[in-house]
């Protein structure tokens, strides 16, 4: 079992302490007016336990109170957390108090606290205390290093703020805040149980093997492009012969380095006096070429739709002759018996009538037999030559982007050319391009060697897909998540929500909840109304908290939910706005819900509520714990703590 709250506590300047009890295994309720402190118990706890940020907001707890602290309990042990709020321009506290205590033991004094454990070995003791297995690695979407679990990622599915309850965009904890939502996917399956350390690893290291191979994919096809000269610097070369500047060279197939080595010679030699005569216009030969390739390139392309189209009526015959082969397949069962004759598999009678049938059939299962083999030893084949015609696709489009920057730079040189016709003043103008062609481009077209790994990697991703098994951790939370739908429903029906009457599911990937409708699939966000969306946040956690508590997993045991029945009242409600009707009846509809679920885990779970409303009936009435009203002058910092006038206390 993981632990529950059994105190909030926080201390002042002057070390007076100020505590607000509660029940573990029951529903408790403070309700009172607003700017009473209500919502900042969430705050408490989320800062006690390991935030690395100072969540505490409002004016009299930020000026009035120095130490926050929590006491936790679990089985006959209590765990007592303080921290100190920062002082200074500290934006947060690096040390915490971390105390065992004696089951029943009250907060200790101020004078007892001590801050001298570092946040991380905090964080590290309250994991444990959660039960979690710090040893553990979860794959991280952006790292490249696996992350340990900790009690920061159980709170995900343990605090719902006051604007975060009935959101219809954001369904879990903090899920908002930046790359929030990936760790979010990557801790369900672990805190659902349906992950074990060792294939935790596996599938960690099968993610970076990935990234690698796509790394070199890219790395490979970056180099492949490189091997053949740009059409810059082809058309670079082009404009030195016209400028006298080389003697004319074969381009076809030339490399960077040998167009890179021309283009020095070209930079360096003396302006000659005279143009050669070059022959064919090379911007005409450019988009002669151009033509030719882009012929290849239709061609190529309309092979590989046939022969896509040729595998696809390949899959389509095997199928319908799998299935004509099987029922062909069965007439092994009248195969001649002892005495020669041919009986009936189910009453063994003779039957001699239907051997000329049979004979047909069996030859019929034997050439469906040799066609299927054919066919099956084709589809490889023709899957081989589509590979090869696509790597074909893609040099030609290569060819053609060389192509292009070929005649773009060419024609632009000699635009810029023909406005200098002198001799010497047409190369000076070449060579000043190529120089700095040189000086720029030259330098990010040299890369370094890549040793080509990609068949090494392959085979080891090849076999650590085949220890961890195709799907395996998938179909096992498929399950999972596919017994704790059933349990969302159940809540989303007594809590009669929109679409309860269909299929309704967590979806771990989106981060959601999902109604399918005859209409199709329906999210949270396109589902109408306040009230659905607190109820389907709440239908959701409690029904997760269900599953941890039923499989022991470690999270710990409580739900603290922030004001649900805001969605009941009006923007403008004053505090002494009472329900009536049947909002009144659908709130007190839902502590009844929640209620149900308290008893049926027989006090494995807490759930703690800060509300605005206050019912006189059961179990509201029951679970209240204090009323924090401007009538009664309660509140969470006492009156006497505030030596100054905070406005709207």
């Amino acid at each position: 079992m993981t632990f529950q709250i059994s105190a909030i506590s926080i201390y002042n300047n002057d070390g007076h302490i100020r505590t607000v009890p509660l029940e573990t295994g029951k529903l408790n309720i403070i309700t009172g007016d607003s700017r009473r402190g209500k919502s900042a118990l969430l705050n408490i706890v989320d800062y006690c336990l390991a935030s690395t940020d100072y969540v505490i907001k409002g004016a009299a707890l930020r000026n009035f109170v120095h130490v926050f602290a929590v006491t936790l309990v679990k089985d006959r042990q209590q765990l007592f957390v303080a921290r100190p709020a920062p002082t200074g321009k500290a934006a947060t506290t690096a040390n915490l108090c971390v105390t065992v205590q004696a089951l029943g033991d009250q907060p200790l004094p101020y004078a007892q606290i001590k801050f001298s454990t570092p946040l991380d070995i905090a964080k590290g003791l309250l994991s444990e205390f959660a039960g979690i297995d710090r040893a553990t690695r979860i794959p991280a979407v952006r790292s490249s290093s696996p992350i340990p679990p900790s009690i920061r990622h159980a709170l995900f599915f343990c605090l719902q703020k006051q604007n975060e309850i009935a959101n219809p965009d954001l369904l879990f904890h903090s899920q908002g805040q930046d790359f929030r939502p990936a760790t979010i996917r990557a801790m369900i399956p672990y805190f659902l149980g349906a992950m074990d350390p060792a294939q935790a690893l596996r599938e960690h290291r099968l993610r970076l093997l990935r990234r690698e191979l796509a790394d070199m994919e890219t790395q490979l096809a970056a180099v492949h492009s490189l091997s053949v000269a740009s059409g810059q610097a082809l058309a670079l070369l082009t404009e030195a012969v016209e400028a006298g500047l080389l003697e004319p060279v074969p381009t076809e197939q030339m490399t960077t380095e040998t167009a890179l080595d021309h283009l020095r010679r070209a930079a360096d030699v003396t302006a000659p006096g005279h143009l050669p005569e070059t022959g064919d216009d090379p911007v005409a030969v450019l988009i002669e070429g151009r033509r030719a390739l882009r012929a290849q390139f239709t061609r190529t392309r309309a092979g590989i739709t046939n022969l896509k189209r040729a595998v696809q009526e390949n899959d389509d015959f095997l199928g319908q002759a799998t299935e004509q082969h099987a029922r062909l397949a069965t007439l092994g069962l009248l195969g001649p018996a002892g005495d020669g004759q041919r009986r009936c598999p189910v009453c063994d009678n003779p039957t001699p009538h239907i051997g000329q049938a049979v004979e047909v059939m069996t030859s019929d299962l034997a050439r469906l037999d040799a066609e299927m083999t054919v066919i099956g030893n084709d589809t490889p084949e023709i899957n081989a030559l589509i590979a090869a015609e696509e790597r074909t696709l893609q040099e030609l489009r290569e060819a053609l982007a060389r192509n292009q920057d070929h005649l773009d730079t060419l024609t632009a040189g000699q635009r810029v050319v023909q406005d200098h016709p002198e001799t010497s003043r047409r190369a000076a103008i070449v060579q000043g391009r190529i120089s700095l062609f040189l000086e720029t481009a030259a330098r990010h077209i040299h890369v370094p060697q890549i040793v080509d790994r990609r068949d090494e990697l392959t085979e080891k991703i090849a076999e650590l897909e085949d220890e961890i098994g195709v799907g395996a951790r998938d179909d096992r939370l498929s399950s999972y998540i596919s017994l704790i739908n059933q349990k969302i429903k159940d809540k989303a029906v007594a809590l009669e929500l929109e679409h309860s009457e269909s299929p309704i599911r967590l979806d771990p990937r989106a981060l959601t909840v999902v109604a399918d409708t005859r209409r199709g699939p329906e999210r949270l966000s396109d589902m109408g109304g306040g009230e659905n969306w607190m109820g389907y946040h709440v239908a959701t956690l409690l029904s997760l908290h269900e599953w941890f508590c039923e499989q022991d997993n470690p999270v710990p045991r409580f739900l603290i939910l922030d004001q649900p029945s805001q969605v009941y009242f009006p923007e403008d409600a004053t505090d002494d706005s009472v329900l009536v009707g049947q909002d009144r009846a659908s709130l007190l509809n839902f502590y009844q819900t929640v209620q149900r679920t308290i008893d049926a885990l027989d006090g494995a779970l807490q759930v703690i509520v800060m509300e605005h409303a206050d019912l006189d009936d059961e179990p509201f009435r029951s679970a209240v714990r204090d009323r924090w009203r401007r009538s009664n002058g309660k509140a969470l910092v006492p009156d006497a703590w505030i030596t100054e006038e905070i406005p709207d206390r």
